[in-house]
């Protein structure tokens, strides 16, 4: 919720790479408690933005006003952690997040704190960055600073290598946070829900809109459209003043002067391009036949840890699955299985002699960075076969993936991150395979390359499996989940992302209306025996029930007032390590100690 206290007002900002503009002339506000969520295409500025805000890089021209003593709290698109070593956590950056008059020790519970909500234990704290997952890499760098109770923070790609779980938890802490937030974020549900305010940029200009991503999406149309119409409109004129121009000699007067200074600027207008982002693009890929793949027994274990036990299944022609769960359940482990990249234990799988994969990986991008964009791509084709005779250039190609003409004649070191990215997904798609292979393609992607991939992927012709933490990418495209569980367990589930979560939801509540309605069995045997059975009604309470349906009442309130003060002590940032550690294993507890009081309770309840 934005108020009228402004945190930061950027002014007429302003930033060059070389003879690159990537933004000039821009401001904005940051206002205490407001959410804002930074929308753009790769390559346009969108991390310099956030790196020269939050402190780490110069600009080229405007100024930064910021509140006096605000702190903020930067995560990078790429988070390093110095300090990690095998002797512990090194304080330099615990210091700099001191608060005034206050010491590291202090720093230090916040952070295991945080780690502990988190789920990173003190050991995996403790290792080397380099023998970390991406995941924990990101928890940690995360931890770090919110362990700085920053009055701004400012995120890039928050959900990055976090599993479907750490995302819901971050978006639920996140939307009750009252902190001001700067974020960039492919994850259009996270986006949604968590910012109120969408600031856009477009053609080196930003666009601001006081809504959520739903808001913006509506509104940023009636932008383009009312952009179009105005140069529809100049178009017309122009035809008129063109004519006048090529049939009227110049004449000196000021009247004259005038007109002409005004055809120019009407040809500019006239000319605007206003890039239509909704494109179709419908290859044509290789015939696939009626056999796929089969899995048989399939087993994969890595030491104790069991990825997958007697897995069967039988995948489907034009079949579009997706595959989630947990990080380190074997998501990757099973499609480097299926491509013959990593060897199985037990089982086997059966490919049909049809299948053509294409494999867009999360280590997979090589290029030469002196190598220039359209050769990359030039390498694997010259043509797209569309089908029914048409073809498209690799240049064309580029173009529907947002590479400009000029932007494809340029040196790949210098593409950003998320254009390398893109670049990558266009070599894979350049191969014409029948059975597609994504695993986190959303990583890096900006919203609107996401967007054109979704339509492409809705009207490949082929076989397709993403692994994918992005919620909303994966219901626009799939329509059937493989949900890896843990310790060797995959549940085949019929439907999307949000289907599937809605299936769960139902589930527990069902489970919980079922474990209300039983019967007690050891509390009160006696009496169940004594009372006379009556189907008509439910039984009244006896003696001994009241006294414990009472009970239950005083021991439900106090367990809940032990939980507020679990929590409050977890997160504030005074209770000692011994005691945080203590806490968190009491707290799950405590919450199995509740849910079954309240279940009991409610079973009286109803007869009370």
């Amino acid at each position: 919720m934005a108020t009228s206290t402004p945190f930061l007002e950027v002014m007429g900002l302003t930033k060059r790479i070389g003879h690159r503009v990537l933004f000039e002339d821009i401001s904005f506000t940051i206002n205490e408690r407001e959410h804002i969520g930074l929308i753009a295409k790769n390559g346009t500025g969108k991390s310099t933005l956030l790196s020269i805000i939050a402190g780490n890089e110069g600009d080229d021209g405007g100024k930064m006003i910021l509140r006096n003593g605000l702190r903020i709290g930067y995560l990078e698109q790429t988070p390093t952690i110095e300090g990690n070593s095998e002797n512990g956590t090194n304080e330099d950056w615990m210091k700099s997040l001191c608060h005034a008059n206050e010491d590291v020790e202090a720093v230090r519970l916040r952070y295991k704190q945080h780690l502990t909500l988190m789920k990173i234990t003190d050991e995996e704290s403790k290792r080397p960055a380099s023998q970390l997952s991406g995941g924990q890499v990101k928890r940690i760098a995360l931890a770090r600073v919110l362990a700085g109770e920053p009055d701004l923070l400012i995120l890039d790609e928050p959900t990055n290598h976090l599993d479907l779980e750490m995302i819901e938890w971050l978006e639920g802490y996140l939307r009750k946070s009252t902190k001001a937030l700067l974020m960039v974020t492919h994850d259009r549900y996270f986006l949604d829900r968590i910012c109120s305010t969408i600031i856009e940029m477009d053609d080196q200009r930003l666009y601001t809109y006081k809504g959520n991503y739903a808001y913006y999406l509506e509104k940023r149309q009636e932008r383009i459209d009312n952009m179009n119409a105005n140069i529809a409109r100049a178009n017309n004129l122009y035809r008129t003043e063109l004519e006048w121009m090529r049939s009227t000699p110049c004449a000196r007067s000021s009247k004259a002067r005038y007109r002409i200074e005004s055809f120019y600027e009407l040809e500019k207008a006239a000319k605007t391009r206003i890039q239509d982002e909704r494109v179709k693009l419908e290859m044509k890929s290789t015939y696939i036949g009626s056999k796929i793949f089969e899995a048989h027994g399939l087993c994969k274990s890595f030491g104790d840890k069991v990825l997958l036990q007697d897995f069967e299944y039988i995948f489907t022609r034009y079949e579009k699955m997706g595959i989630v769960g947990n990080n380190g359940t074997g998501k990757s482990t099973f499609v480097k299985m299926l491509l013959g990249l990593e060897p199985h234990d037990k089982g086997r799988i059966e490919i049909g002699e049809t299948v053509r994969f294409g494999y867009y990986s999360q280590e997979g991008m090589q290029f030469r960075d002196d190598q220039k964009v359209i050769d990359a791509v030039r390498n694997i084709a010259e043509y797209v076969d569309l089908g029914g005779g048409q073809k498209l250039s690799a240049s064309q190609f580029l173009q529907h993936f947002l590479f400009s003409p000029e932007e494809q004649f340029s040196y790949i070191y210098k593409l950003s991150g998320g254009e390398r990215r893109r670049l990558y997904l266009c070599t894979v798609l350049m191969r014409s395979p029948n059975f597609l292979i994504l695993d986190e393609p959303t990583n890096d992607l900006d919203i609107v390359t996401l967007q054109i991939l979704e339509e492409y992927l809705k009207n490949f012709k082929g076989c397709l499996i993403i692994v994918s933490h992005d919620r909303y990418f994966m219901d626009k495209v799939v329509d059937h989940l493989l949900v890896f569980e843990g310790e060797g367990r995959v549940k085949d589930f019929p439907g999307n992302y949000t289907q599937y979560r809605d299936w769960m939801n139902e589930k527990e509540r069902e489970e919980k209306r079922k474990a209300a309605e039983k019967k007690p069995v050891a509390n009160d045997m006696a009496d169940s025996k004594a009372r006379p059975k009556n189907t008509d009604r439910p039984q009244k309470l006896t003696f001994k029930e009241k006294r414990e349906y009472e009970q239950l009442e005083h021991d439900i309130a106090a367990l809940e007032e032990e939980k507020a003060a679990i929590n409050a002590a977890l997160c504030g940032g005074t209770t000692d390590v011994e005691e945080i550690t203590r806490l968190s294993k009491r707290l799950p507890l405590l919450q199995a100690e509740l849910d079954e009081k309240e279940m009991r309770w409610l079973e009286l309840s109803e007869r009370a």
